[in-house]
């Protein structure tokens, strides 16, 4: 029953930032722990970051890590993803997700939003 619509991507040059957003619907965004993924044309699903059900653990890819910072906001039912120092090798579709805890597996996942698209180029 739990909903979730990405917003916020966009084009922007390198070195910019961006903050994507991860609106959840449904069920209460309180019990499930949040994904980032990414995927760009012709290459795998990328997990790029999580944050727990009650923010306490955050997961940072190492391609990301020291550059995005995922937040929640339960009140609000949003998930964010601030992304800073943004590169061309950053451009792809980004995805939300739910799971009972941050996984490394993306098979635990479900409630797959329909992505946005960040774009980073000159």
């Amino acid at each position: 029953q739990l909903q979730l619509v990405e917003s916020g991507g966009g084009l922007v040059q390198p070195g910019g930032s961006l903050r994507l957003s991860c609106a959840a619907s449904g069920f209460s965004l309180q019990y499930y722990a949040i994904g980032w993924f990414r995927q760009a044309p012709g290459k795998e699903r990328e997990e790029i970051s999580c944050i727990s059900n009650n923010g306490g653990v955050t997961n940072y890819a190492d391609t990301v890590k020291g550059r995005f910072t995922i937040s929640r906001d339960n009140a609000k039912k949003t998930v964010y993803l601030q992304m800073s120092s943004l590169k061309p090798k950053d451009t792809a579709r980004y995805f939300c997700a739910a799971s009972a805890y941050c996984s490394a597996n993306v098979n635990s996942f479900g409630s797959w939003g329909q992505g946005t698209q960040v774009t980073v180029s000159s």
